[in-house]
């Protein structure tokens, strides 16, 4: 099994990436595949809803990380979104990514699992929390949960090792997901036809 993570961070080694390497720990004591891709020190565009990707099978206009992050993507079983808050919101350049990712892919993302963490100083968690997980939402992917929001905290670097309560919720958020992984990888050999849906309605609010 694969989890690919995304790393919105800018900073080398911060405390974003103190967070996420707590969940490592876990998908390597259960041999879980780990595929990360670092976005936040990238020069990443923003979508441009040019619907290139419409007319391409996917592929995004701009030849950045984001088609090689599209492999990944389908690949993976299932998907870690971190980032900091920056005006109670995350980084704007995973949210550039995110929107080219996930409007770009052509793949089945149902039933792939996803978590996402924020990490702040103070406050805006739960803002970023939320934006980060409306990827999931919109894709059909199940949201793993923790024993609390899943936040961590620190300004200077290394400051979220003292957030023990933070750094505990991102292990067992990894566990989670790991059972939720190998529970979906049956349950679609078992029962197939659970995930047969009837055919998508295109609608709008002018007819």
């Amino acid at each position: 099994m694969t989890v690919l993570i995304i790393n919105g961070s800018p900073r080398i080694d911060g405390n974003t990436t103190i967070l996420l390497n707590e969940m490592k720990k876990i998908f390597n004591l259960f041999d879980v595949n780990i595929e990360e891709v670092n976005v936040g020190n990238k020069m990443i565009r923003g979508c441009i809803a040019c619907n290139f990707c419409a007319s391409h099978d996917g592929e995004c206009v701009f030849k950045d990380i984001v088609n090689e992050t599209i492999v990944k993507l389908k690949e993976a079983d299932g998907v870690v979104l971190a980032s900091p808050v920056y005006y109670a919101s995350p980084n704007g350049n995973i949210i550039s990514f995110l929107d080219r990712l996930f409007r770009s892919n052509r793949n089945d993302l149902r039933m792939k699992v996803g978590a996402s963490f924020a990490i702040a100083r103070r406050a805006g968690t739960s803002a970023t929390f939320d934006c980060l997980n409306k990827y999931f939402t919109i894709s059909g992917m199940p949201i793993v949960s923790g024993d609390y929001w899943n936040n961590g905290f620190g300004r200077d670097k290394g400051e979220i090792e003292k957030d023990e309560e933070g750094l505990r919720n991102a292990r067992i958020v990894a566990s989670r997901m790991v059972f939720l992984m190998k529970a979906i990888k049956d349950a679609k050999e078992k029962y197939p036809q659970i995930l047969e849906e009837e055919k998508r309605v295109w609608t709008h609010f002018i007819k």
